[in-house]
């Protein structure tokens, strides 16, 4: 049966599930209070990652957080401040942080990554899309020998779960990628990885979207809701009263807000990520992640994009120049002959990618609210999850069998 659905959030997560939605016949309207050409969908390092199948939320990173704190360039910096959510999350965070969780998580990930990653080859086969995607893996390059002994470690995880990694040492790296110099002692190479330029892809779904009659309200923020029993009637933007039978809460870092207004406590914090675009030749054809510094290098359609760190710090915009500069020290640091100049550095640009304290995202309904689907909670993964979430988003409102088990996404689940 048709619905009427209205998708508040216009980042990747909010326009592939209103791209199902339209495939199963619903009348969709997309409600976002930006002008829908900025934010995390258009700066992230353009991952479709299933190899990386470890949580945020693993042994040692509460521990290695706190160290981290009080260096502003480390790779994850959580800023401490006295606010009950605040400190609900980074109670829930700590303890996510144990063994049992990551073994539990890691075929919850690769499940939804491999199905996003399937998805993204049907759409690019069956539409007339021309976004940039190729498969030529990912690198985790490392400088020492514990961060590649590390690596390695993790390399085991995913190999056995089916997925296609190699160790290579220096000389591999060499023939692999002959026209750059690249300072570290080996690597893992993760050949079931993929990437993209994401802004292409962004336009592309937006080009679609308009030709497919699917309404787009760029620039309006949903300023209230009203409800009546346990449903949804009506959300209020400053401009309009806006109806439907169904509602999406795609809405990223800002979800919570909206969900307040709902009783709903969702636990989620904003994890602010950098990117600075260099058009200048580099010789990078192999996209890395510089392992000791979380820092990645893609290599996209006319441009190489260095991205990286995860700064908990609240919704905020402004850009902390130690943090750009960290990335274009570790650019300089694992590839010599790349030194990002002072004005590519001057228009690095951020994003805010929402935060869960298990890193799993949300997905699906909450017992309090009978006609709202959350989805939302991906942090680093929601590029490699958005069409897999898109997807699944659209069998819940159609009444269909998901395509996956949903309830390690509850947003009702427990920490």
């Amino acid at each position: 049966m048709s619905k009427e659905v209205i998708v508040i959030g216009g980042g990747i997560i909010g326009l592939c599930t209103a791209y199902y939605l339209h495939k199963e016949g619903h009348k969709v309207t997309i409600v976002d209070q930006s002008n829908m050409d900025a934010g995390a969908s258009y700066v992230n390092a353009g991952y479709l990652a299933p190899s990386h199948i470890i949580p945020l939320s693993a042994p040692g990173v509460m521990k290695k957080g706190i160290k981290w704190m009080f260096n502003p360039s480390s790779p994850l910096f959580i800023k401490p401040r006295l606010q009950a959510d605040f400190l609900k999350w980074v109670w829930a965070f700590n303890k996510s942080c144990n063994p049992r969780h990551v073994e539990k998580s890691i075929p919850v990930i690769r499940d939804i990554a491999l199905l996003s990653q399937d998805l993204y080859d049907a759409i690019k086969a069956s539409e007339n899309f021309r976004f940039h995607y190729e498969k030529k893996g990912l690198l985790m390059l490392c400088q020492t020998e514990k961060g590649l002994d590390q690596e390695i470690e993790v390399a085991k995880q995913v190999k056995e779960q089916g997925l296609e990694v190699e160790v290579l040492g220096t000389k591999d790296l060499e023939i692999l990628q002959p026209d750059v110099e690249i300072n570290a002692i080996g690597a893992t190479y993760y050949k079931c990885d993929s990437h993209t330029t994401p802004h292409e892809f962004m336009e592309d779904m937006k080009t679609y979207l308009h030709e497919a009659d699917v309404t787009v309200l760029k620039n309006e923020e949903v300023e209230d809701v009203t409800v009546f029993g346990n449903k949804i009637q009506s959300i209020k933007t400053h401009k309009q009263i806006l109806k439907a039978d169904d509602f999406v809460l795609a809405a990223g870092s800002w979800t919570p807000l909206l969900c307040k207004k709902l009783g709903i406590k969702l636990l989620l914090q904003a994890g602010k990520g950098y990117r600075i675009n260099s058009t200048r030749k580099h010789g990078i054809t192999v996209p890395a992640i510089l392992a000791e510094t979380k820092v990645a290098a893609t290599p996209m359609n006319g441009f190489t994009r260095f991205a990286g760190t995860m700064e908990i710090a609240g919704i905020n915009h402004h850009i902390n120049k130690i943090r750009v500069n960290a990335i274009a020290d570790a650019a300089n640091r694992y590839y010599p002959n790349t030194l990002l100049t002072e004005e590519e550095k001057e228009a690095a640009a951020c994003g805010l990618r929402p935060v869960t304290p298990d890193g799993l995202p949300y997905i699906g309904k909450s017992m309090k609210c009978e006609n709202l689907t959350i989805a939302t909670g991906h942090a680093m993964m929601g590029w490699s999850m958005a069409t897999a979430t898109g997807k699944l988003v659209s069998e819940v409102i159609s009444d269909k069998k998901p395509s996956l088990d949903l309830n390690s996404y509850s947003p009702d689940r427990r920490f």
